[in-house]
C-alpha cells in the first residue's frame, strides 16, 4: 500500500499543484489527505489536488514522489482510475459515498457506534434524511447543497476551526424539510430534528442546541451574537457564494427554478434586495477563517449577480 504524489507542475489559482493518489483504496487516500490538512473538497473523484506548499510535507508524512505518468499508471493498475468519459456518472456516486461515510462518522462522534441497535436506528435516520434531500421538487436545496455545506465545514476544520457535532447535526437537518417557505421550513426542520434525535436518546440539551442552530439559518434573521457553532454553520451555508464562476451560475439558476412560481420582475427585485443585504454588511462571513477563504470571491459573485438582476451586467462578465 502506498500514497503517491507527482511534482507540483499544474498551474491554477496562482500556484502549482500536485496529484495525490493511493494505489490501494480511497479510504487510505482520504485518511492521508486529512493528516496532511488538505480539505475533502480537494478530492477530484480519484485523486486530491495538493498545492505546491504542501508537497514537501506530503513526502515527510510518507507519500512517495513519482512522475506524473506514474500516477496515471498506478491508478489504472489499481482500478481506481476514473476516465474522463465516466466523470459525470461517477460524481453523484462519490457524493453519496461521502455523505454516507460522514453520517456514520458522526454516529461515532456522538457515541452511538457502540450499540448495534442504536447504530441501526442511526442508519435508518440517515437514509430518511438523504431521501428528504432528494425530493423531486428540490433544485438547489438538494443533496448537492448538503454536500457543499459539509465540505465547507470540513474546509474550515482543515484550517483549524473546531467543528462541533451539534453543528454537523444541524447541517444535516437544516433544510431537511423544504417547501420554499422561509421561517416555517426552518421551524419544521428543527422540529424533525427534535423528535428524531430524542428518539435516539441524545441529551435534551444537545437536541435543543441543534434545533436553535437550525432555526438560526433562517434567511435575513438578525444575529447580535454568533458563537462558534452558529458562525461555522452560517458560514458553511453561505460558502456557495464563493464558488467558481461556473458553479455560481448553476447555483443562481437553481435558485430561480425553485422560485419559478414568482414572476420575473418580482423575483429580480426580491433576489437583488436579499443579496444586497449581504453586500451591505462589513463582511459576509463571521469567522476569520471563512473571510480569508471566501470573502473576496463571494463579494465578486454577488456584485455580478445583482448587476445582472438589475439589467446592467451578466454573471458571465
Amino acid at each position: 500500500m502506498a500514497i503517491l504524489i507527482d511534482p507540483p507542475q499544474w498551474p491554477a489559482h496562482g500556484t502549482l499543484w500536485s496529484h495525490l493518489v493511493s494505489d490501494t483504496s480511497y479510504p487510505e487516500l482520504h485518511a492521508f489527505a486529512s493528516r496532511l490538512g488538505v480539505p475533502r473538497r480537494s478530492f477530484d473523484l480519484d485523486h486530491y489536488d495538493v498545492p505546491a506548499s504542501r508537497y514537501e510535507q506530503a513526502i515527510a508524512l510518507g507519500a512517495r514522489p513519482v512522475l506524473a505518468r506514474d500516477i496515471v499508471f498506478q491508478l489504472r493498475a489499481s482500478g481506481l482510475r476514473v476516465r474522463q468519459i465516466e466523470r459525470d456518472a461517477v460524481r453523484p456516486v462519490r457524493r453519496r459515498e461521502y455523505l454516507v461515510a460522514e453520517w456514520a462518522g458522526l454516529a461515532d462522534a456522538l457515541g452511538l457506534g457502540g450499540s448495534t441497535r442504536a447504530f441501526t436506528d442511526w442508519q435508518y435516520l440517515g437514509a430518511d434524511l438523504l431521501a428528504r434531500w432528494n425530493e423531486p421538487h428540490r433544485v438547489y436545496h438538494d443533496e448537492r447543497h448538503l454536500e457543499d455545506v459539509l465540505l465547507a465545514l470540513d474546509h474550515l476544520s482543515s484550517r483549524g476551526e473546531r467543528i462541533s457535532p451539534a453543528t454537523l447535526l444541524a447541517a444535516w437537518f437544516h433544510d431537511a424539510v423544504y417547501e420554499g417557505a422561509s421561517g416555517s421550513d426552518e421551524q419544521d426542520s428543527a422540529q424533525l430534528a427534535a423528535v428524531t434525535l430524542q428518539e435516539l436518546g441524545l441529551a435534551p440539551g444537545q437536541v435543543q442546541h441543534v434545533g436553535e442552530l437550525i432555526i438560526a439559518t433562517t434567511p435575513a434573521l438578525p444575529h447580535t451574537h454568533t458563537p462558534a457553532p452558529l458562525a461555522h454553520l452560517l458560514d458553511a451555508d453561505l460558502s456557495i457564494f464563493a464558488s467558481p464562476a461556473s458553479r455560481y451560475t448553476e447555483y443562481s439558476l437553481a435558485v430561480r427554478s425553485e422560485y419559478a412560481h414568482v414572476a420575473e420582475p418580482e423575483f429580480r427585485a426580491g433576489r437583488s434586495r436579499i443579496l444586497t443585504t449581504y453586500l451591505d454588511q462589513p463582511s459576509i462571513y463571521r469567522t476569520d477563517t471563512a473571510r480569508v477563504l471566501w470573502e473576496e470571491r463571494a463579494r465578486g459573485n454577488l456584485v455580478r449577480e445583482v448587476e445582472a438582476l438589475r439589467g446592467v451586467g451578466s454573471l458571465a462578465d
